[in-house]
């Protein structure tokens, strides 16, 4: 048997060229293959992770997460923001904390948390073993709370510039928002786990405006009226029995025609009840705009449609005036009368609970 550690003779002169060629090739035979995904960034989970903090402002501007998972837990009497979209964010085990989350594309799940309170966007929304959170909230689908007690709930109202970019990235629809839509999956009889925030709650004084310089930087405003999502009133009391549907079809300008008709309403004192983003199909279309149907069922094709309901004494009539004043290049469904309106409403968005599966 040949030792494996047998000494290499010196090569004859002249063939060393040869000889170090050789020993170029077997060493370039020895590296490791390069992979696309060897050459990604590392991520560092501490970049995502708030843990065991106390008594500390702390946050990520816009493009510091950029849609990643996010970790909160153990922290007490903290001012946390997320600038940023996400994935996923979970929070555990914090108490007294003012927390912003930006928009969610998944879900954001809160655990063992209490006195806490939120402003939060997000795809779902669940909280298990939690004691009073107060929440802000824009949320996709059905929010779900969980052997909580003392949860309120409120319209995510806020806007810095790069917000509406975020939620487009997050895959969140500005106009699908079901704050108010609670399902509790552990109700105790005789007793309500959760409420509704006050209509005049400031945004301001449950979380405030971040004080590091590093977060000052993000030009923040907490006005309803510049509020990327629009400002609903979801399932308070309606102050009228007049409700109006106003459904735009998909174009260039369809979410610039809807905030505008929603400045136009509310500007003159009539209440924004709900929005839907929802795609439809002619049978839906049918069912929905009944005798109008034909009309519209071609435009359906484009894209999804945006519908608003309008609450008020002379919603409809107003509505209709805007509509034919403001777009009137514009082709859109409004309500023709008070009598109809109100089954127009309820045809929609009993349409649309049966899409959600709600």
């Amino acid at each position: 048997m040949g030792c494996f550690f047998s000494r290499r003779r010196k090569p004859a002169q002249g063939g060393q060229q040869q000889a170090a060629a050789g020993q170029d090739a077997a060493s370039g035979e020895e590296k490791a293959p390069q992979y696309s995904w060897d050459q990604r960034a590392k991520i560092d989970p501490k970049e995502y992770t708030f843990s065991g903090l106390k008594d500390e402002t702390v946050g990520r501007l816009p493009g510091k997460v950029a849609g990643q998972q996010f970790v909160i837990q153990d922290c007490e009497n903290c001012n946390i923001y997320i600038f940023d979209h996400s994935a996923t964010i979970t929070i555990d085990d914090c108490v007294n904390c003012q927390i912003f989350l930006g928009p969610i594309k998944g879900s954001v799940f809160f655990r063992d948390c209490k006195d806490c309170k939120c402003i939060v966007a997000c795809q779902q929304f669940r909280t298990r073993d939690c004691r009073k959170l107060e929440v802000f909230l824009c949320c996709a689908t059905q929010p779900i709370i969980e052997s909580s007690t003392g949860m309120k709930f409120g319209c995510f109202q806020y806007y810095y510039p790069e917000l509406a970019l975020q939620f487009k990235d997050a895959g969140l629809s500005i106009f699908n928002n079901t704050w108010s839509n609670i399902h509790d999956f552990t109700p105790v009889s005789g007793e309500n786990n959760w409420g509704l925030l006050p209509e005049n709650a400031v945004v301001q004084d449950y979380v405030p405006l971040p004080s590091s310089e590093e977060l000052k930087a993000v030009r923040i405003s907490t006005d309803a009226t510049r509020s990327i999502i629009p400002v609903t009133r979801g399932r308070r009391q309606k102050n009228s029995d007049e409700s109006c549907l106003a459904v735009f079809f998909a174009g260039d300008y369809t979410t610039a025609n809807a905030r505008k008709l929603i400045d136009e309403m509310t500007g003159k004192g009539f209440q924004l009840v709900q929005t839907k983003e929802v795609s439809m199909k002619a049978e839906d279309a049918h069912r929905v705009f009944q005798q109008c149907a034909s009309e519209f069922i071609p435009l359906l094709e484009k894209g999804p449609v945006v519908a608003l309901e309008f609450n008020g004494d002379g919603a409809v009539e107003e509505c209709r005036s805007i509509i034919s004043e403001v777009f009137s290049g514009t082709k859109a469904f409004v309500s023709e009368s008070k009598a109809s309106a109100s089954q127009d409403v309820d045809n929609f968005y009993n349409f649309v609970d049966m899409q959600m599966g709600m």
